[in-house]
């Protein structure tokens, strides 16, 4: 009987060793699932970055050129010739020597 009773115990042991190791595996697996599943966020998280830091660096350029073409209409604004232009058409002025004909009417 007590032959018995031993194998009975080393049976239930095998079986609860069998039970813990599908446990750690279960688990194991799981953990990788969740892994794998955040790298895949993780990883379209990046490419909305990678896209939207070109966008970005794209809008930098465009008022980079911006401010220099507003650099170059500053120092226009500030010549004789940009006056010129203003007060003729703007305040209809002429220079001196200028001569108007005005069509007859």
């Amino acid at each position: 009987m007590q032959k018995n009773g031993k194998i009975r115990k080393k049976k239930r042991e095998n079986l609860n060793n069998r039970m813990a190791l599908l446990g750690v595996t279960l688990v194991v697996l799981s953990l990788a699932v969740v892994v794998h599943l955040k790298a895949i966020d993780l990883k379209q998280k990046d490419l909305n970055y990678q896209i939207r830091e070109e966008n970005l660096m794209a809008q930098v350029d465009a008022e980079e050129k911006r401010a220099a073409e507003l650099e170059e209409y500053r120092v226009y604004v500030q010549t004789k010739q940009y006056i010129e232009k203003v007060a003729k058409e703007k305040l209809g002025l002429v220079n001196r020597d200028e001569v108007l004909l005005k069509p007859a009417q």
